[in-house]
């Protein structure tokens, strides 16, 4: 790949990325807050955690293909092979995935948490990690 390519390339899935990332959002203004701290409807807060992980997993994927790390094309990679991968090249990124898949994935998509300050956590760190292709 050229690095107009790469760049083209990177720039696209950012683009998709931040996409996921305001669909998520939509669907968290739909839960509706019950006083401060909590969301009123479960099912908007699992929707918007699951599309916000994904939004995640475009841009390490993006990001990971651009380090040169190859991908089945047959299925989606595990957390496990996210987490070995980027144990060996980026150890603060590492930290941050696990956070987000803590946060947004297992908390927010499965276990449907209703508390808007684990959420916001989870989409901070989820911001952080797509940063890292706008920035590559």
């Amino acid at each position: 790949m050229t690095i107009l390519e790469k760049q083209a390339f990177n720039r696209m899935n950012y683009e998709e990325a931040m996409r996921y990332m305001s669909n998520a959002k939509e669907a968290l203004k739909k839960a509706g807050k019950d006083g401060q701290h909590y969301y009123k409807d479960r099912k908007y807060v699992r929707t918007a955690c699951g599309t916000a992980y994904n939004g995640v997993l475009i841009s390490i994927d993006t990001w990971l293909k651009l380090k040169g790390v190859e991908m089945s094309k047959k299925q989606r990679p595990s957390i496990e092979f996210y987490r070995q991968e980027l144990g060996k090249l980026d150890r603060k990124m590492l930290t941050t995935l696990n956070a987000t898949y803590d946060t947004l994935h297992l908390a927010g998509y499965y276990d449907g948490n209703l508390d808007s300050r684990i959420i916001k956590i989870g989409f901070d760190t989820a911001y952080d990690l797509i940063d890292k292709i706008k920035t590559n």
